[in-house]
């Protein structure tokens, strides 16, 4: 084999450090998969819990729970924590009486079995639960309405049906609602909420089920609509966008559309049904007159910062996705990571404040101009600095969270000049 010229070396050299790194970030990424955690919150694991890949799992030690100790000759051992056995008291509560009905049941003592009632005398009892289960808990309600015929005029008369939420159906309005919330809250299709009906002994078809769901989101429309004039009346405003599939594309594949939520200042979210992921559809969304002051809180999506660009609104950028970028970099630069998250971390913490003293207006911009803008110039200085170091490859996840977070920078913390009553998603 030829020697390498030092032209072949350097790019050799380059191309191994590139593969390394790649190779370095997967064996992390199995680790967290296999022992790790998976969520981003900073939650400290102790080494002694922490396994490795090249360990057995039955060297992982088990956290251990909480219960009472016994002391064995030299060493100390968890108690099982004991378990009512038949016959012993389960008096602890695991429902709330409240809520679900209970039904009594008295147990009769075998021992009273042919003793008079002045022969023993009851002294105690003991209370065991069980989980039990009914079929169906669908009700029919029988309105009686009495036809009256008057003895002077003998005119008849009979009072109307009670008005129901969708005129002339047989469905109340507590089934209305609980279809669509079995529907959407509970994801059970109307397919198994008929057999469920049939299992209780109900007849319906399953045509009527879709229509009634038809003429309920109907009735839904109008709140959709003034809960979307709410948003855009409001001055602060988030939104994203979803990926879903809806409608075949005839060979065989769904379609590929977009949920695009929004949500706005008093705690309402709409979510609007768009094609594509065009920008045209955040001016159909959000319209071209925002309110004065308005701020919209998005991701690093262009057409966002193009849409604020267009209407003059102020651009802010959710903290979390750059916090995610560094997070996702923790396993091949831990030092420098966690200098970046515990930077991040006291801009969640300035925001915790302002929600546990329920500030507003002035006083939370003053808290924020005050507490949060100098650890955010603290933080840009550090990226800047890192960056001139010049000591990281293209490459490498450091670089990109870092190139990502500069290039978001006016967007991260130019809303703190004009936070005013504001947004409580930043940092989100």
């Amino acid at each position: 084999m030829a020697a390498l010229t030092p032209l072949q070396m350097v790019k050799m050299l380059d191309e191994q450090s590139v593969e390394i790194t790649q190779l370095r970030r997967q064996v992390a990424w199995f680790q967290r998969q296999i022992f790790g955690q998976k969520s981003e919150r900073r939650i400290d694991v102790p080494a002694s819990a922490q396994g490795s890949l090249g360990q057995d799992f039955s060297a992982i030690p088990e956290a251990p729970l909480p219960g009472k100790k016994s002391r064995v000759e030299t060493h100390e051992r968890e108690a099982k924590p004991k378990h009512p056995r038949d016959g012993g008291d389960e008096s602890e509560l695991f429902f709330d009486e409240a809520k679900v009905p209970v039904e009594v049941i008295v147990v009769p003592n075998p021992e009273t079995a042919g003793l008079a009632a002045q022969d023993f005398e009851v002294i105690g009892e003991k209370v065991s639960y069980r989980l039990a289960q009914r079929p169906g808990s669908y009700v029919v309600l029988k309105y009686l309405r009495s036809v009256i015929k008057r003895r002077d005029t003998q005119k008849l008369s009979c009072p109307a049906a009670p008005v129901g939420v969708i005129e002339g159906s047989r469905a109340d309005v507590s089934f209305v609602v609980g279809m669509m919330v079995d529907k959407f809250a509970f994801h059970l299709p109307l397919y198994r909420q008929h057999q469920r009906l049939r299992d209780a002994g109900i007849r319906v078809s399953r045509h009527w089920l879709t229509h009634l769901m038809q003429q309920t989101v109907g009735l839904l429309e109008p709140i959709h609509e003034a809960q979307l004039e709410s948003i855009r009346a409001g001055r602060v405003t988030a939104m994203d966008e979803t990926p879903i599939k809806a409608g075949p594309t005839g060979t065989g594949k769904m379609k590929a559309a977009y949920f695009w939520p929004v949500y706005g200042e008093q705690d309402e979210i709409c979510f609007l049904y768009y094609p594509s992921r065009a920008g045209r559809h955040v001016q159909e969304a959000l319209g071209l007159t925002p309110a004065a002051g308005a701020v919209l809180l998005t991701d690093g999506y262009s057409v966002y910062r193009q849409y604020a660009k267009m209407t003059g609104l102020t651009h802010a950028q959710c903290w979390t996705h750059t916090r995610r970028k560094f997070d996702q970099a923790r396993d091949v630069e831990p030092a420098r990571v966690a200098q970046a998250l515990e930077m991040i971390g006291a801009l969640y913490a300035v925001e915790a404040r302002i929600r546990d003293q329920g500030l507003t207006g002035g006083a939370k911009q003053a808290i924020r101009l005050a507490e949060a803008r100098p650890t955010v110039e603290r933080f840009f200085a550090w990226v800047d600095k890192l960056f001139e170091g010049q000591g990281f490859l293209p490459s490498s996840p450091l670089t990109t969270a870092l190139a990502y977070a500069r290039e978001r920078r006016e967007a991260s913390c130019g809303v703190f000049e004009r936070s005013g009553r504001a947004d409580r998603h930043q940092p989100s």
